[in-house]
């Protein structure tokens, strides 16, 4: 088994850890900007959807984010009648392409993950879409005291973690029952004579690499089955632009219907009804995918109700939370060459990870991670104390003469009722069974997609595209 650590590896060189919650306030702020919980007005005017029209289609698609439009852009191109229905005022679910700053920032996914073999990165090319290649050494990390470690200290955080890693890996082989992904790094450590100063810093460590890798604590993921995802090769790029082109260029042509809430599914033999918020649609077949976090609240309800071997697994794996806090500034303070920079404050998990979007699309931006159990708990703090804190930490490391943000944008992906959390992770005791367990169809006439549902590549963008079009090309 090796070392999974695919999603974001420039943790590493950065030696950051999660993201978190420290309170603060910008008082000097004018016109504070809406954070996620107040989306604001769509900026895309030209996706074709019609609010009235027939309630009748082949198929039913519940959802208009990346695994929705897969699905039916597939079963459309195949002649299929298809309807898609969307809650929300635009499409896109989780790849969201905030304009509120004046500039395209994405709230939701950012990365392409791997572009060899990438269905993402062809739909990037087949529209047209400029993508930018990030550089995961171009990094710098600074001391709880703002000083900049050496090349020299951060090689020895990360051959710390290498070493422990390797001990821990070799109990996901050799124990007998799963525990959490921390009883087995708890195990190890306590076998080593660690000073503060490195069980410090390699906490830190810990928590990037579990915490902004999966949206969950290393209490959270399973010792087994944390790192059973696969990765996908060649550069990971981000969209200058915003990734809206991709679910833009998707949509174009398909039948959605937004603003429609769906309240539940009767399904069985003669076909199914959907009872929404805007009457009832009728199909032969339909497309669920609702994310995991709403499943997992049962808001909708199922008729009949779901086979036990799929709510079994709904209910053993887990929702988790990546948050993001942009700031931008009326100048650039910070090393405008270098991509991004950690920081190894007083508690794990606190203002740790931030990203420059300077060497993306030349603005002064920067933003900030928050991942895990502090991704969560950042969401009970107002805007103003978000980012306080946030500046406290940029004065730690620039100095205090430093301007103040314009403008800042929040997400609260954990308490967005329409995602409840960012993606999903494999907990103690679940497996990737779980995943394989929730996309399979029922009775078919009920197919499930989402990067929940799909077992090598959950959590990402092209999972979730990749199990719209395998759960269109099961139905067909």
């Amino acid at each position: 088994m090796k070392k999974k650590l695919t999603r974001r590896d420039f943790l590493k060189a950065a030696s950051i850890g999660t993201a978190s919650a420290i309170a603060l306030s910008c008082g000097m702020i004018e016109d504070p900007l809406p954070s996620l919980t107040e989306e604001p007005a769509a900026v895309s005017t030209n996706i074709p959807h019609s609010d009235s029209g027939p309630h009748e289609a082949d198929v039913l698609v519940l959802g208009a984010g990346i695994a929705g439009l897969a699905a039916a852009r597939t079963l459309a191109d195949k002649g299929l009648r298809v309807i898609i229905l969307e809650a929300r005022d635009r499409i896109g679910g989780r790849m969201w392409t905030d304009h509120s700053l004046g500039l395209p920032l994405d709230l939701g996914a950012s990365w392409i993950h791997g572009v060899k073999g990438n269905p993402i990165a062809e739909l990037a090319k087949q529209f047209g879409v400029k993508t930018t290649p990030t550089d995961y050494e171009n990094f710098s990390t600074f001391a709880a005291d703002g000083r900049e470690l050496s090349a020299g200290e951060e090689s020895e955080i990360e051959d710390l973690f290498d070493s422990i890693y390797a001990e821990v890996e070799a109990m996901q082989e050799d124990t007998d029952a799963d525990m959490s992904l921390q009883e087995a790094f708890d195990e190890v450590i306590a076998r080593r004579n660690l000073s503060a100063e490195e069980l410090h810093r390699l906490n830190f460590h810990i928590q990037g690499e579990t915490s902004l890798e999966y949206g969950a604590d290393p209490d959270d993921l399973s010792l087994w089955n944390w790192d059973q995802d696969e990765e996908l090769g060649g550069a990971e790029v981000v969209f200058p632009d915003g990734y809206n082109q991709i679910t833009d260029g998707l949509a174009q042509g398909l039948d959605i219907r937004l603003g429609v809430k769906v309240d539940s599914v009767r399904y069985g033999g003669d076909g199914v009804d959907v009872e929404t918020s805007s009457g009832t649609f009728g199909g032969d077949k339909v497309v669920v995918t609702f994310p995991l976090g709403v499943l997992k609240q049962a808001a909708i309800e199922f008729d009949p109700p779901l086979p036990d071997s799929k709510q079994n697994a709904i209910d053993r794996l887990a929702m988790g939370v990546l948050n993001k806090v942009y700031l931008k500034f009326p100048e650039v303070f910070w090393d405008e060459t270098i991509e991004g920079f950690g920081y190894i404050g007083e508690k794990p998990g606190e203002w740790n990870d931030w990203l420059s979007f300077v060497p993306y699309i030349g603005e002064p931006v920067l933003m900030a991670f928050h991942g895990g159990a502090k991704g969560f708990a950042i969401e009970e703090l107002s805007d103003d104390e978000i980012v306080d804190g946030a500046m406290d930490t940029l004065r730690v490391i620039y100095g205090d003469e430093i301007p103040e943000p314009v403008g800042f944008v929040i997400t609260r992906w954990g308490k967005d009722p329409l995602a409840l959390g960012s993606y999903s992770h494999i907990p103690p005791f679940a497996s990737g069974d779980d995943l394989d367990a929730l996309f399979a169809p029922v009775d078919d006439v009920l197919y499930f997609a989402g990067e929940a549902t799909h077992r090598e590549f959950p959590g990402t963008v092209h999972g979730a595209y990749m199990s719209g079009v395998a759960a269109a090309e099961e139905m067909l």
